[in-house]
């Protein structure tokens, strides 16, 4: 209980200020509010692994809307919101009046009669996905101004095109439990990487998460694609601003075993190259599937020019001692398991699994420590009463 204690005195003294605010990109928040958000998570975690109830809420609606596929980010989802006391409901699009074309404001107001959260995975279609977050944002921000929304909920994004919070936290949180804090990732080398798969059309916002916070902490970043796909400019050139001021390093380069020399952490991940989902964006929009299953041929054929970018036992053995921590989102594409071909061996895969498994496990923390945060006026009061009343979360 002490060390719990002691996590909510050190909440005290970061400023934040995200009560009733969205929680949409990393770099719309301030380090300090990064930093609660971690630090939260934390809490969150060892009030769950102490039996302590962590309810905020006695009723209220935690409403999911992907619209793309997902498994640890929808069951993440649904955990955080249970953990705090909500329940959840899925928007199903195609069972609801959206496929008879409702409108975005009317959906979004008709779900948010007593709704807390908005959960929003939209993450497949560059231009659309960060887009869409801020037209219900908007929708839910008119009902409430207009007395509509008796309280406004907020909205997490669970993965645009731009960014995925939830998972880039989550990976940060899982470096400070094993580095021993947020302060000893200054001057840790980083590789991300792009890695080959023989599936098509993967984000890229999973990339663009990572180097837009790493960078924030200082630390060493290696960028590593092969030509052609590179990932959105706007985001690679803020995370060279990011460092600037951090006072790391960020380098790009085209050459896997580059990127991994001297690494301390190595993140090799497949992405599709940026002009593909672009095309695809456009194909989409014009319903020519015919379009579609030629694009979706081309790129596979550019991702088997790659296949040579494995994360495997002779480039782990480039990375600091050989000892370099292996990451990844889940589901990795194994090579000879899930797939002929892939991402990582599964000599590396089955190594690192306990630690893939606990850095996906902090994601339902980091969620509902992202709710947390922004349903109460004042959290850290809000933490001390859960400890204080001590609730066993099972009963027997």
């Amino acid at each position: 209980m002490k060390i719990i204690h002691d996590e909510i005195n050190m909440l005290k003294d970061l400023t934040t200020d995200m009560y009733g605010k969205n929680f949409l990109l990393t770099w719309e928040k301030s380090l300090e509010e990064i930093k609660a958000t971690v630090l939260t998570t934390k809490i969150l975690q060892l009030l769950f692994e102490n039996n302590i109830s962590a309810k905020i809420f006695e009723s209220g609606l935690a409403v999911s809307n992907f619209r793309d596929n997902s498994t640890r980010t929808r069951f993440s989802f649904a955990s955080a919101a249970n953990l705090l006391g909500l329940s959840v409901q899925d928007l199903e699009e195609s069972k609801s009046q959206i496929a008879h074309g409702e409108t975005v404001r009317e959906t979004a107001n008709m779900i948010s009669f007593l709704t807390e959260v908005i959960g929003i995975r939209d993450d497949m279609y560059p231009g659309l996905g960060d887009s869409y977050q801020r037209e219900v944002a908007k929708a839910v921000q008119y009902g409430y101004d207009n007395g509509i929304l008796a309280s406004k909920p907020v909205i997490v994004n669970l993965q645009s095109d731009l960014d995925h919070p939830t998972q880039s936290l989550a990976d940060l949180s899982k470096l400070v439990d094993y580095f021993g804090g947020i302060d000893k990732l200054k001057g840790k080398k980083i590789a991300v990487s792009w890695a080959y798969s023989p599936s098509y059309g993967k984000p890229l916002s999973v990339p663009q998460g990572l180097i837009a916070l790493m960078s924030r902490l200082g630390m060493k970043i290696n960028l590593a694609y092969p030509k052609g796909y590179e990932l959105l400019p706007e985001i690679e050139e803020l995370a060279r601003k990011n460092t600037i001021k951090s006072g790391g390093e960020f380098m790009i380069c085209d050459n896997m075993e580059q990127a991994f020399e001297g690494a301390d952490i190595v993140y090799p991940k497949s992405w599709a190259p940026l002009s593909i989902m672009r095309t695809r964006t456009e194909l989409m929009q014009n319903k020519d599937f015919k379009g579609l299953d030629e694009l979706e041929k081309k790129c596979l054929i550019m991702n088997a020019e790659h296949m040579d970018w494995e994360c495997n036992q002779k480039k782990m053995g480039l990375t600091r001692d050989g000892k370099a921590l292996y990451m990844h989102c889940l589901p990795a594409d194994i090579t000879g398991v899930s797939c002929e071909h892939g991402e990582v061996s599964a000599e590396i895969f089955d190594k690192y699994m306990v630690d893939t498994y606990q850095q996906a496990g902090y994601k339902p923390f980091v969620i509902a420590a992202m709710i947390l945060l922004a349903k109460t006026r004042k959290p850290v009061d809000a933490l001390q009463q859960l400890l204080q009343n001590g609730s066993l979360r099972k009963k027997y």
